[in-house]
């Protein structure tokens, strides 16, 4: 979805200039345009050639820098009115002085001015010079300007310092300009609560109750929401993934925690997604202490967790949509169709775990959205890709 999007990476004379290096190459190898703007300071800590390799494209420092072939051409005018998105990583606190108050005197601002598209910015600098006022003031008018800004971390700091004022890990900004420009923000303004990964059901200390889910497709579905433009709320059982960026993380380990967090937060919803393997049982006592293996064999007697679904439905307000999981091994039309009316949901997403490419912890998946007399298969496909596909199926009914 990034191929051929024009990324300007406007760069200014800090230490963490060198990390850019690595946002630029990445985004080269996703398809984009990617151009390289360097102020003279910048030069200071990597040689523009670097960059030039790196994109395959001129790297301009100076404003009045023409190309050869093309003496008409005004760099700093074509490429910010060209930009599909803008990143100045590393910002200086001159930098962003500059831009707060609309100086123009090198080729990175000037080629701001002219720029519509989404800018980006993140500051990176000592500690003590991120946190003076007069910075802290710049950075607010920015913002409120409509620029946005991606905080700094906190780190080890080239001059010694501990602090605020460390540029964020390469991944992280391809991340943001990956939001910016992915896709169409086709659902800003929706509240969307998605659930995702496995519960488990403790036994004693030592043992649970669970299941092989890994979180990817309801992870996928939370960051392809936020990509479009949604809040999105993601409840997710144990699992080891990051969370997406701009969704707030809900951890819950039984069914019982999920059941309470997603109950209490639902009726502020537009859209719920429940993709999470939910355990339809649970011991009905846990043991103090480690249950000790004896000879002959052993009973556990289980009693049902409540029904997530099932309560959604029965309690969907008007205009809310309700979409569910299905994972089957057999007669997956039939019961996941049963499960749509029984749920009161308005759309299931089922998969058959037997079926190569769709099953748990892969990053694949063969989805078929069932609706009330609809039933429409999509291809293998990423869960990204599979994501979008049932967020945009949603969409159209909404």
């Amino acid at each position: 979805m990034i191929k051929g999007k024009r990324i300007i990476l406007g760069i200014s004379g800090g230490i963490a200039a060198y990390k850019m290096t690595n946002v630029a190459s990445m985004l080269y190898k996703m398809g984009a345009d990617v151009h390289v703007l360097m102020t003279k300071n910048a030069t200071q800590f990597i040689t523009p050639k670097t960059f030039e390799v790196l994109t395959k494209n001129k790297v301009y420092i100076d404003t009045f820098d023409e190309t050869p072939d093309d003496p008409v051409n005004v760099p700093h005018i074509t490429l910010g009115q060209s930009a599909d998105c803008f990143l100045i990583a590393p910002a200086t606190a001159n930098i962003i002085g500059k831009l707060a108050h609309g100086i123009a005197d090198d080729m990175v601002t000037t080629t701001v001015l002219p720029a519509r598209c989404p800018i980006l910015i993140c500051p990176s600098m000592n500690g003590y010079m991120l946190d003076n006022p007069v910075v802290q003031e710049n950075i607010e008018i920015l913002r409120k300007r409509g620029y946005k800004i991606i905080d700094s971390e906190f780190g080890n700091l080239a001059c010694g310092y501990e602090g605020k004022g460390k540029l964020p890990k390469e991944e992280l900004l391809v991340e943001h300009i990956l939001n910016a420009v992915e896709y169409e923000h086709d659902l800003v303004g929706k509240k969307i609560m998605i659930s995702a990964g496995p519960t488990e059901e403790p036994l004693d200390p030592v043992r649970i109750i669970t299941n092989h889910s890994s979180g990817k497709m309801g992870f996928a579905l939370a960051r392809v929401a936020a990509k479009r433009g949604a809040e999105v709320t993601l409840v997710s059982g144990p699992v080891n993934l990051e969370t997406p960026l701009n969704v707030n993380r809900v951890n819950i380990t039984t069914a019982e925690d999920m059941f309470k967090e997603i109950t209490e937060r639902s009726a502020d919803m537009d859209i719920i997604i429940m993709a999470a393997a939910v355990a339809d049982y649970t011991p009905e006592t846990v043991a103090d202490n480690k249950i000790k293996k004896k000879d002959g064999e052993m009973s556990i007697p289980l009693k049902r967790t409540k029904d997530i679904l099932k309560y959604l439905g029965e309690n969907k307000k008007p205009g809310q949509f309700l979409c569910g999981f299905s994972m089957e091994t057999e007669n997956l039309l039939e019961n996941s169709t049963a499960k749509l009316e029984k749920k009161n949901a308005d759309m299931i997403c089922a998969n058959n775990l037997k079926v190569p490419g769709a099953g748990y912890k892969v990053d694949t998946n063969i989805i078929t959205i069932i609706k009330k007399g609809s039933a429409v298969e999509l291809p293998l496909m990423s869960k990204d890709e599979a994501a979008y596909e049932i967020l945009s199926e949603i969409l159209s009914d909404l």
